[in-house]
């Protein structure tokens, strides 16, 4: 009888035969060859390949990243070496641990806990661009690291926490004019009363406050009107805030306003709301990572980057978002008819 292993592989749960089975490339490279022999060593290190020996390179069984060992073998051919794949099984349980070991991460979690302990020691010194830039580049490190982490466990958690902190020091230091979580409780309002409102929030709008009027305009006031403010008393008479210290609709609590918003609205029981709303939070305020955070936010980026003004903006936005909702609520009709 086999033991069944399951682990977690970049946000799906696969099944592992207790490490038995093993994908394996085994190789020789022409000595002269450097710069292939170099570009296998970055390819099989990059996929999280661990080696039994010099020039016998394996990965768990049914790995998203086994198909590196086929291109690798086929390229080492291509320049006259020896390769071969082969599946490879362990006759012993006695040597499951020791071969575990080979996939231990520990060590660098560890490196990257202590790289993101150095940075936020001098994130007040590097001034608000280099301090984002710092972060966004150790965030790209933790999710390299994750990909190829097939067992994760304690140091991936430490690794995690170290980072969410790293965050809020960031927003804590540099973001400016960005809401305070307010002690007021959640209550639920009554939509008509906000019909044909006009909205307002601060200027250069980013993850929560685009989520928010995209949410707004579909799904609470479709004919909404969005003004951009410098600061909170700069609010029109009779407009409706968000996302600001004294605005109707805030940050409170551990939620982020698109949150608030749902919850005010009644909508918090859409999956396909919740999903987006995971998302938002994660890329606003850090916490629990959400699976899409990382294309949303290269999407908007990329749309800042070429939009005209604030209301340009919201609308490239709302196109992106309109396609996460479609997407997730047929991903959760799918679950229902199940």
């Amino acid at each position: 009888m086999s033991t069944v292993l399951c682990c977690v592989y970049n946000g799906d749960v696969i099944t592992i035969t207790r490490m038995k089975v093993l994908n394996a490339l085994i190789l020789s490279l022409p000595t002269r060859n450097s710069t292939m022999r170099m570009r296998v060593w970055r390819a099989l290190k990059e996929s999280g390949c661990a080696a039994l020996r010099d020039g016998v390179y394996v990965l768990p069984s049914g790995s998203a990243r086994a198909g590196v060992l086929a291109q690798m073998e086929s390229e080492v051919k291509s320049v006259g070496g020896f390769a071969m794949t082969a599946e490879l099984r362990l006759a012993k349980d006695e040597h499951l641990p020791q071969l575990r070991k080979l996939f231990d991460r520990s060590t660098d979690y560890g490196t990257l806990v202590e790289t993101i302990g150095e940075a936020r020691l001098s994130l007040q010194r590097l001034g608000p661009r280099k301090a984002q830039t710092t972060v966004q580049r150790l965030e790209r490190s933790f999710d390299r690291l994750v990909q190829i982490d097939f067992f994760p466990g304690q140091a991936k958690r430490q690794a995690g926490e170290a980072l969410s902190s790293l965050r809020r020091d960031l927003q804590q230091s540099y973001l400016i004019g960005e809401p305070h979580p307010s002690k007021r409780q959640v209550r639920s309002v009554d939509t008509a009363k906000y019909q044909n409102r006009v909205w307002t929030t601060r200027k250069d709008p980013w993850v929560d406050r685009l989520a928010s009027a995209w949410l707004i305009k579909r799904f609470i006031d479709r004919n909404a009107r969005f003004v951009w403010i410098d600061r909170p008393r700069d609010r029109p008479k009779k407009a409706v805030g968000f996302d600001f210290d004294g605005a109707e609709f805030t940050h409170s609590s551990n939620h982020v306003t698109f949150e608030i918003l749902l919850a005010s609205f009644g909508l918090e029981h859409d999956p396909a709301l919740a999903k987006i709303g995971a998302v938002v939070h994660f890329l606003d305020v850090g916490g629990i990572p959400a699976a899409d955070a990382k294309g949303l936010e290269t999407m908007l980026r990329g749309i800042k980057e070429k939009a005209r003004g604030d209301d340009g903006l919201l609308a490239e936005a709302m196109r992106i978002l309109d396609l996460f909702y479609s997407a997730y609520a047929q991903s959760s009709d799918r679950v229902i008819a199940r």
